[in-house]
């Protein structure tokens, strides 16, 4: 591994009791599952036992209550960076699943016009460009230590994506980024190269819910 390394980590599990896809939405905080979810993924980072000198989070509810345990363990302060925040998203306040499920739903068909942007929501290429902003400054701005960045799905998988060389168009269905997951890069010659991949909310995920976002 390397002297200085960059985690990116999801948040827990949110209390969503109605699988609504929340995106920015205000009021979505972490369930009780959550908090340990959380709290694994701060664990983790102690137990490797290297120093961290930067904890950044989105400046949405759940990121902050999951960067709280990791503040707390490794006495750091939050700093809030907004480029980490969810992207938009045209379904925001829909329900994704079951008989009410806006996807079904023939007068929302036309947001799924542009698959490769995506037209539902914040095109994929500007969230990459402003997570690997995010990731360029906070490096820049310490010489020592490791940086913690706490966010969402889409953003991190975005951030996976480009950083290997992938198309950025994806099946959201499919991204492996699960809740409370560590995401771990290193900078080389002036390239981002992901390194690692850990899931330590894995014990916890049985039956969570999990419908953010698209």
């Amino acid at each position: 591994m390397s002297d200085r390394l960059l985690h990116l980590v999801r948040h827990g599990e949110v209390h969503n009791p109605d699988g609504v896809l929340y995106g920015r939405l205000p009021g979505f905080g972490l369930s009780e599952r959550g908090r340990r979810m959380a709290e694994a993924a701060a664990l983790e980072l102690r137990a490797s036992d290297r120093t961290v000198a930067q904890l950044v989070a989105s400046p949405l509810q759940r990121a902050q209550e999951s960067a709280a345990p990791i503040a707390q363990l490794l006495g750091l302060e939050t700093r809030i960076d907004e480029r980490l925040i969810e992207p938009t998203n045209a379904f925001e306040g829909l329900v994704r699943d079951g008989g009410r499920s806006a996807f079904r739903n023939p007068r929302y068909w036309h947001r799924f016009w542009n698959p490769f942007l995506p037209s539902w929501g914040e095109p994929y290429r500007r969230i990459a460009n402003r997570v690997r902003a995010a990731m360029d400054d906070a490096w820049e701005a310490s010489r020592e230590g490791d940086i913690v960045m706490v966010s969402h799905q889409a953003v991190i998988w975005a951030a996976h994506r480009d950083i290997g060389g992938e198309p950025l168009f994806h099946n959201p269905a499919k991204r492996r980024c699960e809740l409370s997951s560590i995401t771990t890069f290193e900078r080389r010659g002036g390239r981002w190269y992901e390194v690692d991949y850990r899931t330590p909310g894995a014990g916890l995920a049985e039956g969570s819910i999990d419908v953010g976002a698209v």
